[in-house]
């Protein structure tokens, strides 16, 4: 295994198994390397390098890229360094409301789920939608009510209140939005038989209105997958990402205008992100295993591993 990483980047090469690939994000937002002790940013690249390594490993043993990514997003989910699960931020009410979305690129079927308070791993939430209703979207408490009914892990507010968390929100002034943090966990993996996955989860900004959501679980705008195409995942302030229906943008420049992914999310961030005022990040992988990265924030915890 060759290891190359720069700031908030983990890139990993492994010997050919079948054309497989996986990309994943831990937030774009005001986090500088300057800003954070080695200690903690040895923190998030090992955090990183692990979660490659779960999907990867999950992939290359003949797995379903549909299973990789929710392995991958639940495992960042049980970290209080991103702001997923276990890490999300409070709302203005002092609450977690947690968002998530999957998607799988052969059928285009989805499942997302918003504002959920209770549920352990919300992105096994979101593909109990996609898989077991005829619906795409469930929201606050009948996502509860199905979810419980569907036999996932709940637990207790105080799982959810990690101390970074807390301090941050006594910061935070609601009329400011410079401190808060513009974090989201993300996933987009090609398995072996060319399937495209994405999925996503975000607790949303920090003492955000109670109810508000965010572009993570709006198939379209914070998340798609098509096997023919590609996948695309961001992570940044979602109105802006909504209003620009980011991600579906990244997949019609690959298909219609023949560009290539990275240009595709550089395209799509500075036209329909930047030039409204948003900031944020896009990962995304297309049909052949190539990566495409790019963000306007200080930085972007991201990484990638292929075959």
């Amino acid at each position: 295994v060759s290891t190359q990483s720069t700031w908030g980047f983990i890139k990993i090469g492994m010997k050919p198994v079948a054309k497989i690939a996986i990309v994943i994000h831990g937030g774009a937002g005001n986090v500088a390397r300057n800003s954070m002790s080695k200690e903690i940013a040895g923190k998030y690249e090992k955090m990183l390098t692990e979660t490659l390594e779960i999907g990867y490993k999950l992939l290359s043993q003949g797995g379903s890229s549909l299973s990789a990514v929710e392995q991958v997003v639940r495992h960042m989910e049980e970290s209080t360094l991103f702001d997923a699960g276990k890490g999300s931020v409070i709302n203005e009410k002092g609450e977690v409301e947690m968002d998530s979305a999957i998607m799988e690129g052969n059928t285009l079927k989805a499942g997302s789920i918003a504002c959920v308070k209770t549920i352990k791993h919300p992105i096994s939430l979101a593909k109990k939608v996609m898989e077991n209703t005829p619906h795409v979207m469930l929201f606050g408490d009948g996502a509860e009510k199905f979810g419980i009914k569907e036999g996932l892990e709940t637990v207790s507010k105080e799982y959810f209140f990690s101390e970074p968390r807390i301090w941050e929100m006594i910061d935070v002034k609601p009329e400011s939005t410079k401190e808060k943090k513009l974090g989201t966990v993300g996933a987009i993996a090609l398995d072996s038989c060319g399937m495209i996955s994405a999925g996503v989860s975000t607790g949303g900004t920090s003492n955000k209105m109670q109810g508000r959501i965010g572009d993570s679980p709006i198939i379209g705008s914070g998340i798609y997958a098509n096997s023919k195409t590609c996948g695309a995942v961001c992570t940044g302030t979602g109105e802006y990402f909504i209003r620009g229906v980011v991600a579906h943008t990244v997949s019609a420049l690959y298909e219609y205008k023949g560009e290539s992914i990275q240009e595709a999310v550089n395209l799509a961030l500075k036209g329909k992100v930047e030039s409204i005022g948003g900031q944020g990040g896009i990962i995304a992988l297309d049909k052949t295993g190539k990566v495409g990265m790019v963000y306007n924030t200080p930085g972007m915890f991201r990484g990638y591993m292929e075959s």
